[in-house]
């Protein structure tokens, strides 16, 4: 079967290869990939900016349907439709932070997509306790957004407080951003949406899925915007997601005193911001990685309510062979997300 490798250290050594099919273990699930999605893990695994074990697959944004169950596996049947939860296939088990349920945090951990092979390939193996049950009003298509959309659920609904009649900045509407914006508006919550000139489409899709209002800080001043809607106060909550220094600016200055930050984007470089924000407004800050089990759990009970879709985030789909169209969309910003078909 064909996947897409990384097959070296460095920049790019990224291409399709023919790899062995797995074969199915008794304690393990075998899934044929419906839809797996282009993350920015992905492009930094690819320029060789976040930690990878290549020969490895990439790609972990996975939506499946079991093909063949170990034997020693109960309660699954052939032909369910699933999200995989690929973070947690390599633990110790053991650690003070696997045994607290914050299995990210584990020393040994390798995911997949970067330390173990993953779902840009027709089929993968996985343990029945990393797969969750799409819901019925859930496509496939939509299931491969399940695992970034739980590390929204994570940023904006565990880590970050929230009261009705806040306002909330996000800065930077790329995916993580907009699936934000989607948690946000899905409670109330007035939210203001900031980027640049390179975000024009992105933007203008974040007012159609509710914000109430979208800033280009290309050509608008933020600040005067903020002043504007918040009666001189301030954003009760900034949620950063562009992974860029002066996002983080925008944010901080924009914060009310008291107020909370949180921070969802990576930059993958040293950066220099104003922390001086953070001592004189006594703002509290939250940073924000991945999820845990209960996150992916709250995550499909809110699907399953249905007042939030994840449709209309995905711009761009392509076969695995086109991946390279899939990998410059993503990174020129001209789609949204990308989702491949294997």
């Amino acid at each position: 079967m064909k996947a897409l490798m990384k097959f070296a250290k460095g920049l790019g050594n990224v291409e399709l290869r023919e790899v062995q099919e797995p074969v199915c273990g008794a304690d393990q699930v075998k899934l044929e990939v419906a839809w797996c999605g282009v993350c920015g893990t992905d492009l930094h695994v690819y320029h060789d900016t976040f930690r990878n074990y290549p020969p490895v697959i990439l790609g972990h944004e996975i939506s499946a349907v079991t093909v063949e169950v170990g034997k020693n596996v109960r309660g699954l049947t052939i032909g369910g439709k699933y999200c995989v939860l690929g973070a947690s296939t390599v633990t110790c088990g053991r650690c003070v932070y696997c045994r607290q349920g914050q299995f990210m945090f584990c020393p040994s951990r390798r995911g997949m997509g970067h330390g173990v092979d993953g779902g840009f390939t027709r089929y993968i193996l996985a343990r029945p306790d990393q797969l969750f049950p799409i819901p019925e009003n859930v496509s496939l298509e939509e299931g491969a957004l399940c695992e970034p959309f739980a590390a929204s659920v994570h940023a904006v609904c565990e880590l970050t407080p929230l009261r009705a009649g806040d306002v909330a900045l996000i800065s930077g509407p790329g995916p993580m951003g907009l699936l934000a914006l989607k948690l946000l508006v899905s409670q109330g919550i007035k939210t203001i949406v900031a980027g640049t000139d390179a975000d024009l489409s992105r933007l203008e899709l974040a007012k159609q899925m509710g914000a109430h209002s979208a800033v280009n800080v290309s050509q608008q001043d933020l600040a005067e915007h903020v002043k504007k809607e918040t009666e001189g106060f301030g954003v009760d909550v900034a949620v950063e997601c562009a992974g860029a220094a002066a996002s983080v600016k925008s944010c901080l200055s924009s914060i009310r005193p008291l107020g909370h930050y949180t921070q969802v984007g990576h930059f993958g470089r040293d950066v220099t911001i104003p922390l001086d924000f953070l001592g004189f407004k006594q703002i509290r800050m939250s940073g924000s990685v991945g999820y845990t089990v209960e996150t992916w759990i709250r995550m499909l009970k809110i699907l399953k309510e249905g007042k939030v879709r994840l449709g209309d985030v995905i711009t761009h789909k392509f076969s695995l062979e086109e991946w390279q169209n899939g990998f410059a969309a993503c990174e020129n910003k001209s789609a949204l997300k990308v989702i491949l078909r294997p």
